[in-house]
């Protein structure tokens, strides 16, 4: 038998085209290529909201984000990028932080056309998409954060290993085992079905390329807390959390709501984790269409 996930993947693809995204290969400069899946009908980048998703840390973003096309593609103009060193991103550059994924991202959407847009970021995701907020507020006009934090400073940082019972972040979201990558959607999940070994072996076997520099990319992450300032976000923020988080828990969105003041709003879906939107996929899409339905009535109310 094959690897599952090497045989899911075109499938994923192939329903992906027909609800209507497309990969492109875009150059962000030399030396740095970007994937972005992005609408199939070129008209409708123009005619429709755009609505850019940002992956987390363990897949590339159509399998992350694989629901939430599924349901927003026919109304919404549709972007999903895979950040450098994900899903056939890469760079020559020795840059890893949270900016230049945001730099990459802004770029690319750029050379799509793309003026404004609604950033819907997932955990690793949700930092790259505060950066890309803060640096530039003519791109980015609203922005939906699940269960991320703005930046991760070192006190955040050893409080969520903590949660999780790791010391460092590669341990946990770069295993070399099928313990491990079990361990991965044990924690991550608010409940996750018992699968047998097999799978999380081909799992293993297929998602974690680009090893060393995903390894680099968390090393970059997490900054001390003296560096570590609250932007201004001129934004709406809408915060949709898995209410079982345990990486980033309900403290936590509570903590950024705070930060983030009379821009933000919040919602707790029940009975999900961390990977709120693949396990309350119906739920979640709903809250997320409501707030961007919302964004339109402010626009022809202004």
């Amino acid at each position: 038998m094959g690897n599952i996930f090497a045989i899911y993947k075109p499938i994923l693809h192939g329903l992906m085209k027909l609800a209507g995204v497309r990969p492109q290969t875009l150059e962000i400069e030399p030396g740095t290529v970007m994937n972005f899946w992005v609408p199939t009908e070129t008209n409708s980048k123009k005619s429709k909201p755009a609505v850019v998703f940002l992956h987390g840390f363990a897949v590339d973003g159509i399998i992350t984000w694989q629901f939430q096309v599924l349901s927003l593609a026919r109304d919404y103009a549709v972007y999903v990028p895979d950040l450098i060193f994900f899903g056939g991103s890469i760079t020559d550059k020795p840059d890893r932080s949270p900016e230049f994924q945001a730099e990459c991202v802004a770029k690319g959407l750029r050379k799509l056309g793309v003026e404004r847009c609604t950033l819907v970021g997932l955990s690793y995701g949700g930092m790259v998409g505060f950066k890309m907020a803060e640096l530039y507020p003519d791109l980015v006009e609203a922005f939906v954060v699940t269960c991320s934090v703005m930046a991760l400073n070192k006190s955040v940082s050893d409080a969520g290993l903590e949660r999780i019972g790791f010391s460092r972040w590669s341990d946990y979201l770069l295993p070399d085992s099928v313990k491990g990558v079990r361990n991965i959607f044990e924690i991550a999940a608010y409940k996750f079905p018992h699968l047998p070994d097999w799978i999380y072996r081909h799992y293993l076997e297929v998602m974690f390329d680009n090893r060393k520099e995903r390894e680099e990319l968390l090393e970059a992450l997490v900054i001390s807390d003296e560096d570590f300032t609250v932007a201004n976000y001129p934004q709406r923020v809408y915060l949709l959390w898995g209410a079982n988080d345990k990486i980033f828990d309900i403290e936590s969105a509570s903590n950024l709501n705070k930060q983030l003041g009379n821009n933000a709003s919040v919602y707790h879906i029940e009975k999900a984790g961390h990977l709120v939107q693949m396990e309350r996929p119906f739920v979640y899409n709903s809250q997320l269409k409501k707030f961007l339905a919302s964004l339109s009535e402010d626009v022809h109310q202004d």
